[in-house]
């Protein structure tokens, strides 16, 4: 596999979250460089930016090696989603543009049709392009490239069954837009908060203690009082 040296970085974070490279496995340089078919100067680089993101830790006598999250990290993670989320969706309502509703509009179109049809792997792809282009509709890069990145985190320690009903995973979807497309941001957050609550019953932990619920843990600190309105 050969690759551009900019790109290193995504693709060991991409195979880091894929379990390519086991929880607390070495990422010796050399093995990296070869595998990507790069020198060894993107390799470290990418290793100090991973590091820094919390996929990578240094340890002595050892080097890099795949981070070991406790639960406790990883229910904080979902925790630190939940909160977020809903303020990116309070921003976009006031920040979004023509092109972001129109992108999400065609989403939630989309979303709904397949749920419809039951298309399963469909709807996981939607849903991620979905809560990308409602973040960077916030018109915040520090948010977007925050969730963006616990999305990616996420995703690496936890499972995600398919909604129980898609139908209402992506009516909650349609509210949220509603909310952005009149300009509503309280209405916008707490769509989202419901949404993100709900969602967040269907993670389950990839290790020890990966057949608890996620719900263990209060993922939300904000009362939602709506209702109708998922990596």
């Amino acid at each position: 596999m050969r690759i551009p040296a900019h790109s290193v970085c995504t693709a060991i974070r991409d195979d880091i979250v894929a379990g390519v490279y086991e929880r607390g496995s070495r990422l010796t340089e050399e093995l990296l460089a070869r595998r990507y078919g790069v020198s060894r100067v993107p390799v470290r680089e990418a290793l100090r930016t991973l590091e820094a993101e919390g996929f990578v830790v240094t340890r002595r006598h050892a080097g890099a090696c795949v981070a070991e999250p406790t639960e406790q990290e990883a229910a904080d993670l979902l925790e630190m989603r939940m909160l977020l989320e809903p303020l990116g969706a309070s921003r976009a309502a006031q920040r979004r543009t023509e092109a972001h509703l129109k992108v999400l509009r065609g989403l939630v179109r989309l979303g709904q049709e397949r749920a419809r049809r039951g298309n399963s792997e469909d709807l996981r792809s939607l849903g991620g392009w979905f809560h990308e282009t409602l973040a960077q509709a916030s018109g915040s890069q520090a948010l977007t490239a925050t969730l963006t990145q616990l999305r990616h985190k996420i995703a690496w320690m936890y499972a995600t069954e398919a909604p129980a009903d898609p139908v209402e995973s992506w009516a909650e979807h349609g509210a949220i837009v509603d909310a952005v497309a009149r300009g509503d941001g309280e209405r916008a957050r707490a769509a989202t908060a419901l949404h993100a609550e709900r969602a967040s019953l269907a993670h389950r932990l990839r290790f020890s203690g990966a057949g608890e619920r996620a719900d263990r843990v209060r993922t939300s600190q904000h009362p939602v009082n709506v209702t109708g309105p998922r990596n």
